[in-house]
């Protein structure tokens, strides 16, 4: 492989690095009660609850709502980023980076 397309191979990935930061990903849990917002780089942008569906008397369930959220999240933005740096980071595997 060329310094050229190695060159051509890093600026391709980080210009999917910034796509991924732009992408959100929205995840609810408890029926809508929770919702997290989470960037393609497993950032997470915002966290809602809707005070109308949550049951103060049981804030265990809301726990278990936020965490099934979160890790729902957190785990869709992995995918995403996989899906599309996969075919980058292949080839960037070649260069030992």
């Amino acid at each position: 492989m060329t310094k050229f397309d190695q060159a051509k191979l890093l600026m391709r990935a980080r210009k999917l690095q910034k796509e991924l930061q732009k992408e959100v990903i929205v995840v609810e849990a408890g029926d809508g009660a929770v919702k997290v917002e989470i960037t393609g780089e497993q950032k997470i942008k915002k966290i809602s609850i809707d005070p109308e569906q949550v049951d103060l008397e049981d804030v265990g369930q809301l726990e278990r709502w936020l965490e099934d959220a979160i890790k729902d999240a957190i785990g869709q933005s992995q995918r995403l980023a996989a899906e599309k740096m996969q075919p980058v980071m292949g080839a960037l595997g070649n260069l030992g980076l």
